[in-house]
């Protein structure tokens, strides 16, 4: 598969792939990134999650061209809500790249949490966000103990739609491909080597079963992109987006809902203003 070749469908509304030359300037920004990440910290190499998705396994091909194979540390945490297929793709990439890994089981984690706060446990968000905080805790320990960062794997859409959890998926050290729409990521994917089955795989967060991302968030990632380029992020109005992507308004309204629901997320806990200076 060459990069501008399986990584948009024919109808999508806006087409924000990158030309080859910018997909090799984007890989070299990227890795120069990852580099000043990891020696202004003075820290030894990088740890990440890895989920089989293609936002973590794009992440993990970054760093090993960045920092080197043996500088890199995968983390894949499954939980009773995980497919074994993600898990085993999870496995796969690690295997590929060649860099270290750990598998560890976070339900007895989790389940101390369900426990300690039982009426809470049957609430799916809530106990989705618990398996997500518990690896990042996870990361975190990991990282500490070997003098490393801790790598996000978030994109541009999902950080403008609040599509992530507040101290979870986001409780980085730096977020490489956060600059990037998802299907721009797709496309760095496929020009990085990932495998073509990653690169065309069905996103989801698996904080549930079954659960996938298009779905909870009412668009495709496609249509997503679109709005947010040229609405959230560009300057058209909403009847003026309507009518460049033939898109409803409702499907405006909902991206718009997203961001300004999302806003708390992007931005560091308030404080009051100091009475006195």
């Amino acid at each position: 598969m060459t990069t501008n070749q399986a990584v948009l469908r024919e109808d999508a509304p806006l087409d924000l792939r990158l030309s080859d030359a910018e997909l090799e300037s984007t890989t070299e920004h990227l890795t120069a990134f990852l580099e000043g990440v990891v020696d202004d910290a003075g820290a030894d190499g990088a740890v990440l999650g890895l989920s089989g998705g293609i936002d973590s396994t794009t992440v993990a091909y970054l760093a090993v061209e960045a920092l080197g194979a043996e500088h890199v540390h995968g983390l894949v945490m499954p939980s009773v809500v995980n497919t074994e297929d993600n898990m085993s793709d999870a496995e796969w990439v690690a295997q590929e790249l060649g860099i270290e890994y750990d598998v560890v089981e976070i339900q007895p984690i989790a389940e101390s949490f369900f426990d300690a706060i039982p009426e809470a446990a049957d609430d799916r968000t809530a106990a989705g966000n618990v398996y997500v905080r518990t690896r990042a805790v996870l990361n975190y320990f990991v990282a500490n103990y070997e003098n490393k960062v801790v790598l996000g794997t978030g994109n541009r859409s999902e950080a403008m739609t609040g599509y992530f959890t507040k101290y979870g998926d986001q409780a980085v050290d730096c977020n490489p491909i956060g600059n990037l729409y998802k299907q721009q990521v797709r496309q760095l994917a496929a020009h990085l080597g990932v495998p073509e089955e990653l690169v065309t795989k069905t996103p989801s967060a698996e904080m549930w079963s079954g659960q996938t991302d298009e779905e909870e968030m009412g668009l495709d990632y496609d249509t997503l992109d679109a709005v947010l380029a040229l609405h959230i992020d560009g300057p058209l109005s909403t009847a003026a987006t309507v009518r460049q992507l033939d898109v409803t308004e409702a499907q405006v309204e909902r991206v718009v809902e997203l961001y300004e629901g999302s806003v708390h997320k992007r931005s560091m806990p308030p404080a009051p203003e100091p009475l006195y200076r």
